[in-house]
């Protein structure tokens, strides 16, 4: 048996990452994949508990430096409960999120830098990453209505940061595209949700065979 497959979906508030790790997951299943879907933070039931911690309460609940180790405390447990087996079965992993969400949303005040992250992720997840990561890119107006249209007025205290937190996280994401073009892609998600997967279909075709 070989290894499996292991992608994410990476982008800001509002750009579909949800939508279309469900659309990718049914589609790689009728190439004859198994496929296993997942989340960050979450995904097994310690990390969906650290979850729970993290994105709910007011916006002073946690410092940056205690919201980027409980991340990276949520990874090392999904990590080793769920994505390594599934991989090992040579399952196809597909992530609503993954470490490139903490580089960006935990870095851009400043008080951590990207080698620190990164740090806490050799520790707690042996520094696994994906083989693809889909970056999902909307102009930060249209990503905003789209999560306020989402979330109805009740967003997580990491989504209802104000529109200058959530542009400088869309310019982190970008950056690593540009940084890391082998394994990020960036992706107009401006295109209809048909026509995105059938994109991530098409990069992930080499992969397939």
């Amino acid at each position: 048996m070989t290894d499996g497959r292991f992608i994410s979906l990476e982008g800001g508030e509002g750009t579909g990452k949800s939508t279309q790790a469900r659309a990718l997951a049914k589609a790689l299943e009728k190439h004859g994949l198994v496929v296993r879907l997942t989340r960050e933070p979450g995904g097994t039931p310690g990390a969906e508990i650290i979850r729970e911690l993290l994105l709910t309460g007011g916006q002073d609940k946690w410092d940056m430096r205690t919201e980027a180790l409980l991340f990276a405390a949520a990874r090392a447990e999904h990590c080793g409960k769920l994505i390594r087996p599934a991989l090992a079965r040579g399952e196809w992993v597909i992530c609503d999120r993954f470490i490139d969400s903490s580089r960006a949303y935990q870095s851009v005040d400043g008080e951590l830098g990207d080698s620190e992250i990164l740090a806490l992720h050799q520790v707690g997840s042996k520094g696994l990453m994906p083989d693809r990561t889909f970056i999902l890119d909307l102009p930060e107006a249209v990503a905003s209505r789209r999560a306020a249209a989402r979330d109805r007025g009740d967003s997580d205290r990491i989504g209802g940061r104000d529109s200058d937190y959530h542009q400088a996280v869309m310019a982190k994401f970008r950056q690593f595209a540009a940084d890391e073009p082998e394994r990020i892609h960036l992706v107009d998600a401006s295109q209809s949700v048909e026509a995105i997967t059938d994109m991530l279909l098409q990069n992930l075709e080499a992969m397939m065979s």
